[in-house]
């Protein structure tokens, strides 16, 4: 035993055993070597991956199969993080990416629908209040990237929103279409948004088609019908309004105001004596009279017809009159009583929905 134990000390000899040292953080791409001092162990290059460093205890794997066994954790914890990364961008497969864009940079499109007078509205007006009221639209208006531009869009549709925050001074939120968009898909995007919205007048909308037509966008009108999803018919209609002279169109107090019968009627007088019609319309011109005035003047029919009076209600309850002269001119009366008794609120929309009734029989 003595013997053994004496071979032992003889060959154990001058060794010892290093104390363990803090081990340097390693790099964000490195797995260290081994340490080569300890006895057995020969010295072996740094190994290089794209990998962040494996999360650890305080005390480094000493041995070759530890640092294995950390390295296979940390790509564990990796392919993890990157299905999670999936799932989440499979969430949004075939969104359109929405942004704040400064309104300067985006131009209207050249099929761009809005009249200059349908920003002097009180609808625009409440328009505008409602979005500088929210600090911005809240719907997105759609832009498509100008090819060889960039940083710089063209608006597909939301021309109102759009012009609200240019006047506000402030961003607005946009939706990028980043696919191909040809221009007769923006020209179908536009109408097919300004048709679920309901807020485009029948001027506008024939103003629309005939632009696409006298470009060319279009070869015919039944084409262009099945491209927007309308009866030929209807195109029909839209194009007669776009079609009256201009002597006609500024008879009116706003072009808005001329709907599809208007349209038919003059149409139908122009075709059959267009000089009585236009020298009816010097007279007209700047009477500011209610639509139906000045179709029934330039029509050359008695304009000497009675009153049309509607009445102000509120919950089924008549709560005054409203009165429309032959020459325009509209007049609002409250009944005793309606003021103090209704909210504010209630009162104005009464009003505002028989104005509307008046607006749409004019």
């Amino acid at each position: 035993m003595a013997s053994t134990r004496k071979r032992l000390e003889a060959l154990t000899a001058g060794l010892s055993i290093p104390e363990p040292t803090p081990a340097a953080a390693p790099t964000a791409h490195a797995i260290v070597a081994p340490p080569a001092s300890l006895p057995g162990v020969a010295a072996a290059h740094a190994v290089e991956t794209r990998f962040p460093p494996a999360q650890t205890s305080s005390l480094a794997p000493r041995t070759g199969p530890g640092q294995m066994l950390a390295f296979r954790g940390q790509m564990q914890a990796v392919e993890g993080e990157l299905a999670a990364l999936r799932d989440r961008l499979r969430q949004h497969d075939g969104s359109t990416p929405t942004r704040k864009l400064d309104p300067a940079i985006i131009r209207a499109s050249r099929w761009a629908n809005r009249h200059s007078t349908s920003f002097e509205t009180a609808e625009f007006a409440g328009l505008k209040a409602d979005i500088e009221q929210a600090g911005g639209n809240v719907q997105p208006i759609l832009v498509r990237p100008v090819a060889g531009e960039p940083g710089q869009y063209e608006l597909v549709f939301g021309h109102r929103r759009h012009r609200a925050c240019l006047d506000l001074g402030i961003p607005v939120l946009a939706a990028i279409w980043l696919d191909e968009l040809g221009d007769i898909e923006l020209f179908t995007a536009m109408d097919r948004e300004n048709r679920e919205r309901s807020d485009l007048s029948a001027y506008e909308q024939g103003v629309m088609y005939q632009r696409a037509l006298d470009e060319q966008l279009f070869p015919t009108q039944r084409q262009l019908a099945e491209k927007v999803g309308r009866s030929h018919t209807w195109v029909r209609k839209a194009l007669m309004v776009a079609q009256l002279p201009s002597a006609v169109v500024e008879c009116f107090r706003s072009p808005l105001e001329v709907q599809h019968r208007h349209a038919e009627q003059l149409n139908a007088a122009l075709d059959k004596d267009r000089r009585s019609v236009l020298k009816r319309a010097e007279k007209v011109r700047g009477l500011k009279l209610a639509p139906a005035a000045v179709v029934a003047r330039l029509l050359g029919l008695d304009v000497t017809a009675k009153p049309e009076k509607l009445a102000i209600q509120s919950d089924g309850k008549t709560v005054g009159a409203c009165v429309r002269a032959a020459d325009g001119t509209v007049t609002l009366t409250l009944l005793p009583g309606a003021v103090s008794e209704l909210a504010s609120d209630a009162l104005l929309k009464s009003m505002a929905e028989t104005l509307q009734k008046v607006r749409l029989l004019g």
